[in-house]
């Protein structure tokens, strides 16, 4: 078993997290966490090419690595090209086998993973015990368990980390005419969907509430992917002032809308986290089941808010199947924007 350093001055930190936006989002604060601690560490942040956007404007940061680009080398190329950027310590915050059988055989000497996972067992060797589906922490706090073996005991609260996504900032991008026209007025995000990630409020319900929207001065953007966009456009309001953005920005110019917008409103998902971080007024539908409670993934950041029908909700309680989030009204939602 490797020993604990204390000192990591100076030491180059790789942490890996490759899956959804939101995710990355909500591991980003453990570098600004580390990078506080040692001033002089280096940190490379794995992550899918997809998710590298977001990654890029938080700059506690040093480095990133597309990983769907690093497995593209030749088998035989891969861990000589982790090897080649003289990583001492790696963190799994998301296990990937694949990850982390290349960092093992890159020799790299720390590497951290969650006992959780069997593979683990033989390509880490220092790997924390801790469990996610039963903490009362929220996600983003829990990420900061795997952070123990650099000496770093303390857990932060939810209103420390949620100050160290100041670090999060993007810079003006090209939009088309008409999202580029929408800058000088009031605009409300809404997205309505999750790829199917989280429970979702009814698009009728977000319909009902662009048109409350439109009749209170404010323009609405629908946000979301090309196939998304599909099952919903041909409901929106036909009015000039409702847009359907679904499937024109490339993440950057989603980052920049969100971040000049009035409002956004979305189920857990990756937009959501997005408002959050640059602190726009944030607003997050939620079933209060567990482990998909607002407590373990609500957003950061100060303007941020959540909304549950029914904190006490039984069914959610029991684990049974049950679709309360549909149930919150749309004024309510629509009264937390305009308040």
């Amino acid at each position: 078993m490797v020993k604990e350093n204390k000192n990591w001055n100076g030491k180059h930190i790789a942490i890996s997290r490759v899956d959804s936006i939101g995710d990355v989002l909500l591991t980003l604060p453990v570098t600004a966490w580390l990078k506080e601690r040692f001033p002089t560490c280096r940190i490379t942040f794995f992550c899918k090419n997809y998710t590298a956007p977001i990654v890029k404007y938080y700059s506690a940061i040093d480095d990133i690595v597309k990983v769907d680009d690093l497995f593209t080398l030749p088998k035989h190329e891969q861990a000589d090209a982790i090897e080649s950027l003289g990583i001492d310590a790696v963190v799994h915050v998301f296990p990937k086998k694949e990850l982390a059988k290349l960092f093992k055989k890159a020799k790299v000497p720390t590497r951290i993973g969650t006992s959780h996972r069997l593979f683990h067992l033989n390509t880490c060797n220092i790997r924390p015990n801790f469990t996610r589906k039963k903490s009362p922490l929220h996600e983003s706090q829990l990420n900061f368990e795997l952070l123990r073996p650099f000496g770093l005991k303390e857990i932060p609260t939810f209103e420390q980390v949620s100050k160290l996504t100041y670090l999060f900032s993007i810079e003006a991008q090209n939009l088309s005419e008409e999202f580029q026209a929408l800058l000088d007025k009031k605009f409300v995000i809404l997205h309505p969907k999750s790829q199917g990630s989280a429970r979702e409020w009814p698009i009728e319900k977000y319909i009902e509430l662009a048109s409350k929207l439109i009749v209170n001065g404010y323009e609405v953007v629908f946000t979301g992917t090309e196939s998304e966009g599909k099952q919903f456009r041909q409901l929106l309001p036909e009015d000039i002032r409702c847009h359907d953005s679904t499937g024109q920005l490339s993440i950057d110019q989603l980052i920049w809308l969100i971040k000049n917008a009035s409002a956004l409103v979305a189920c857990s998902t990756g937009p959501l986290h997005i408002a959050g971080f640059l602190h726009v007024k944030t607003i997050g539908l939620f079933s209060t089941r567990i482990p998909i409670h607002p407590g373990r993934w609500k957003p950061l950041g100060d303007h941020s808010t959540v909304i549950v029908f029914d904190a006490n909700c039984e069914k959610c309680k029991a684990k049974k199947a049950c679709d309360c989030i549909s149930e919150i009204p749309v004024d309510t939602v629509l009264h937390e924007i305009l308040n």
